[in-house]
């Protein structure tokens, strides 16, 4: 894995930690809870935040189908700490899957944005972060 990549892929599981270990411990009660009309869950920030990682890397960057359901992000309820924290594992696991393939030269290469302009790799992967 290049340097640059591992650097990210650094940033990437530290912030999934971060997430992980502020969930530890709330019931799902609490991960279902929205502080108000038009507010995501915590639960729903997870799943969300784990679904457009596996866009950014996975159908943009990787070029490997991500069968996201966008939508459904949003109405997620009923998980517990336990199943967040694996799903931020997976993306953890998958995000190390594409930058092991990532090269310096893939960095300045484009893809297509749903608004038909065009992204940059290293665009997505800051996206990613930003994000999270």
């Amino acid at each position: 894995m290049q340097p640059f990549a591992q650097d990210f892929l650094n940033l990437f599981v530290t912030l999934h930690g971060d997430i992980a270990h502020a969930l530890d411990g709330l019931p799902p009660e609490a991960l279902d809870w929205t502080p108000g009309s038009e507010m995501n869950s915590i639960g729903v920030l997870v799943v969300h935040i784990c679904g457009s990682q596996r866009f950014l890397l996975g159908e943009l960057i990787a070029r490997e189908p991500a069968n996201r359901d966008r939508a459904a992000e949003f109405e997620t309820r009923g998980l517990d700490a336990a199943t967040l924290t694996a799903r931020l594992e997976q993306a953890s696991e998958y995000a190390q899957h594409v930058l092991d393939g990532l090269t310096l030269a893939d960095l300045e290469t484009t893809r297509p944005w749903r608004d038909g302009s065009q992204r940059s790799v290293a665009w997505c992967l800051g996206h990613s972060l930003e994000h999270t």
